[in-house]
């Protein structure tokens, strides 16, 4: 850390400017979900502000990116070119099915070491989840009992809001945040009920089964004009009726599901297989899994939300009808199956059967042994931290430059999701130069010094 800091004031050649506002005062982050993503992500951040360990993968972090040309050699931290908020300044809530607090809850998930946890023992187990928005129908594996009864689902919206005030009068929080780290919902198509506020409200009141419980806290952050993130696969804030309701209320939205293991590894192969001009005929993904997100997707329901999540990103990639010598016609299965031996521990395989020159088969294995809630983690912290400087920025709305952190982006209506994780990227660093009020890089410059 002592080289971070040192390398902090080498780099920093002016102060942040721009569009955004100062991070003032403390920022709450509230998680709907407090189980193995949300105690690993919480726990880390204790960790890291104690100084027992370094925030990596973490861009808001540890990031660099380079402003203005190359020759100047100027590459600072992205902190030093946006006004982030201070970690130290951050508080933690959310609400969850069991009551346990943060520290029960991360012995529990079986992700960080005991000896680690033991010295985060006291501020963990001060935090304790709130009584969450849970139906059963939508999540049929799991068997909550911290749950809030209410008659109707704008009840339930209600008492969500109504938590969110209390708990940022409690923390004295300045502003706040919302990132959905819960489990994958039973898949559920967009409709009638989706399209307008109206409707939305309507559906609320009337108890429609198309409003699933992410979409319950996505509507009461949103309406609050609380930036949203959505973790998992769930429609959550991705319909119309939201992302029209985020941009009456000044509310940046971003999902959704997080990027780990097995698509963060297709997003960085598929476009180098495509750039060289290669082959696919076809990619076989299987999983294995043990934690409570694979026992809830070993549901068919339940995992029919994160197959499509997952296919979507090879087709947009590749594009096989602009390429179809290419991939037309390529082949591409995805297999989750629950493990519970492995717990946390993800193992995700892959076979990828290319074709070169003069059409020549060749294959690709992959055996990605990752952790799931480590990989996840730094995405939770970097999508709160981001989506509070979008607020801070007068940004609303879908943040397309956020899709870096997602299996299946958001798009506006009539666009088509990116990604290519080094498009997504390269549209990132833009808007933080953007916001920072500094010249955009398009690597086209003609005299070689872009």
């Amino acid at each position: 850390m002592a080289a971070r800091k040192a390398a902090t004031k080498t780099n920093r050649s002016t102060k942040p400017k721009g569009i955004a506002s100062k991070a003032t005062g403390k920022l709450g982050i509230l998680t709907p979900g407090m189980g193995a993503v949300a105690t690993t992500f919480i726990a880390g951040v204790m960790a890291i502000n104690k100084g027992y360990a370094s925030p990596i993968g973490s861009l808001t972090q540890m990031g660099r990116m380079r402003i203005g040309k190359r020759t100047k050699k100027n590459i600072p931290y992205m902190s030093d070119v946006v006004p982030l908020q201070d970690l130290k300044k951050v508080v933690f809530g959310g609400w969850d099915i069991f009551k346990d607090n943060m520290y029960e809850a991360a012995v529990h998930a079986d992700v960080l070491d005991k000896e680690l946890l033991s010295k985060l023992k006291a501020p963990l187990s001060k935090i304790k989840p709130m009584k969450a928005v849970f139906d059963k129908k939508y999540v049929k594996k799991l068997h909550g009992t911290h749950v809030k009864k209410a008659k109707t689902k704008m009840d339930l919206a209600k008492a969500v809001m109504a938590d969110i005030r209390r708990f940022k009068k409690t923390n004295n929080c300045s502003r706040l945040v919302m990132v959905w780290c819960g489990s994958t919902e039973i898949y559920i198509e967009e409709s009638a009920v989706h399209k307008t506020i109206e409707a939305f409200e309507k559906g609320l009141e009337k108890n429609s089964k198309l409003i699933a419980p992410s979409m319950i806290y996505a509507y009461a952050a949103i309406k609050m004009g609380i930036p949203y993130a959505n973790g998992a696969p769930n429609l959550s804030c991705d319909i119309p009726a939201l992302v029209e309701l985020s941009k009456k209320t000044q509310a940046p939205i971003a999902g959704k599901d997080f990027k780990t293991g097995q698509t963060l590894m297709k997003t960085i192969l598929a476009p180098g297989f495509k750039a060289r001009a290669l082959g696919i005929d076809g990619w076989f993904s299987t999983n294995i899994l043990g934690n409570r997100d694979g026992e809830v997707l070993d549901d068919p329901d339940n995992f029919k939300t994160k197959e499509v999540s997952k296919l979507g990103v090879l087709e947009q990639i590749l594009e096989p009808k602009l390429y179809p010598e290419l991939y037309k016609d390529f082949y591409h299965k995805v297999r989750i199956n629950y493990y519970p031996p492995r717990g946390d521990n993800k193992e995700g395989w892959d076979n990828i059967d290319i074709k070169g020159w003069l059409g020549y088969p060749m294959q690709i294995k992959v055996d990605f042994l990752c952790r799931d809630s480590i990989l996840a983690a730094p995405i939770v912290l970097d999508l709160a931290i981001f989506l509070d400087l979008a607020k801070r920025s007068g940004m609303s709305g879908i943040q397309e430059w956020l899709s870096f952190y997602l299996k299946s982006p958001q798009a506006p209506e009539g666009r088509y999701p990116i990604h290519d994780i080094f498009k997504q990227l390269s549209k990132l660093e833009n808007t933080l130069r953007y916001i920072g009020g500094h010249k955009l890089i398009d690597h086209l410059g003609l005299d070689y010094d872009e």
